[in-house]
């Protein structure tokens, strides 16, 4: 992670609004320091999550761990001892594995829908609002299961008349593309990569007997533009103006330069998540390559209420909430999008509740800035 220094900027756009559809102003905000991952999160970083989902499940089934307080702890050194090949194994942990009739000439494979992980958080904003009703802190805690393997079969779904099978087989599983953004993961799947990190982190903290630390999450959609900006405050892309080629004519992000023509920046999908230049906080990819989910609901009048400092409009939308209610905002653009999408101020949404093969993530926490540099 990077660390994001205060500071103020104008939000919003940058150069004209050529889609004339008003959803935002130009207008200056101040935005607190905060850390954020140099590069989108990756397959190789998400693959920890689903892993680690994957052993606390089977290693439930094997009861490798006791009984403490009316909750079952895991014996993480007996957990790591699992063998994943041997047909014993397969026998105890038959709870996660595909039933008789989907699996494919016979073959015992980890059924990805029974990966669930169950989240508890604290509702802040609720129980701010609702300080002086008297109400128990029980009435706060937001407990669910979320299914978190990512829903590889966007690959086809997103293009119809469209071969997209070999990365709908591959991309998340195969080695190859280890590094490169993870995708197919909802907005409800990314808030809760950010507690299970958090939880891991001040678990191993909690056993050095150190100090706990904030909670990661997505970052609000005013800090991501802060953050895609890099110091320069009124810029339309995160390298400068006003163009997406340097003086040598080579393209400065992942995107589709020309109708029809998605190769010709170097990656026909997606690319690394390392790739190209960073700006100058150090981030990479903060346009095109994957468009990336921020914590913020998508509203077309924000921009005329919310605060200048630290602007922040959220709604925990329920499953029971129409799909209005449910649009998150994501920035940066993507390897499908155009230019347009690739400017620091260009802002659209999606559904919580909805993956796609172009959009992925990156996480922020708040930490006191003392140390400068990578953490």
């Amino acid at each position: 992670m990077v660390y994001i220094p205060p500071g103020t900027f104008h939000m919003g756009p940058s150069d004209e609004d050529v889609n004339y559809a008003f959803t935002t102003r130009n207008r200056q905000t101040s935005i607190s320091g905060f850390w954020m991952d140099a590069t989108e999160i990756t397959n190789n970083e998400y693959r920890q999550f689903t892993n680690w989902v994957r052993d606390s499940i089977a290693a439930t089934l094997m009861q490798y761990g006791k009984d403490v307080d009316g909750r079952f702890q895991i014996d993480w050194k007996k957990a790591q001892t699992i063998k994943w090949g041997d047909k014993a194994t397969i026998e105890k942990i038959d709870q996660m594995v595909v039933t008789p009739d989907n699996r494919i000439f016979g073959k015992k494979e980890i059924d990805p829908s029974k990966l669930v992980y169950h989240s508890e958080t604290f509702d802040l904003k609720e129980a701010a609002a609702k300080q002086n009703e008297g109400k128990p802190r029980s009435q706060f805690i937001r407990k669910k299961d979320v299914p978190i393997y990512p829903d590889t079969l966007v690959w086809i779904r997103d293009f119809s008349y469209s071969y997209n099978e070999p990365m709908t087989k591959r991309y998340y599983s195969h080695p190859a593309f280890g590094n490169y953004p993870v995708v197919g993961v909802k907005w409800t799947q990314a808030t809760v990569f950010c507690e299970w990190r958090t939880n891991y982190l001040n678990g191993y903290l909690e056993k050095k007997k150190m100090a706990t630390e904030s909670s990661f999450r997505l970052p609000t959609e005013s800090e991501w533009e802060y953050a895609a900006r890099g110091g320069r405050s009124q810029s339309m892309y995160p390298w400068g103006n006003y163009y997406l080629r340097n003086k040598k004519g080579c393209l400065l992000a992942n995107f589709k330069p020309g109708r029809g023509n998605y190769p010709e920046d170097g990656g026909f999908y997606t690319v690394r998540a390392d790739a190209y230049w960073p700006n100058d906080f150090g981030l990479y990819c903060m346009a095109g390559n994957v468009a990336e989910w921020t914590s913020s609901f998508y509203y077309e009048g924000a921009a005329n209420f919310s605060h200048d400092m630290n602007p922040d409009i959220r709604w925990n939308a329920k499953d029971s909430d129409p799909p209005r209610m449910k649009r998150k905002v994501i920035r940066g653009g993507s390897w499908k999008d155009v230019g347009q999408y690739l400017q620091t101020s260009a802002r659209t949404y999606e559904y919580q509740d909805t993956a796609k093969s172009y959009i992925g993530f990156r996480c922020v926490i708040d930490l006191s800035p003392t140390v400068t540099g990578r953490r």
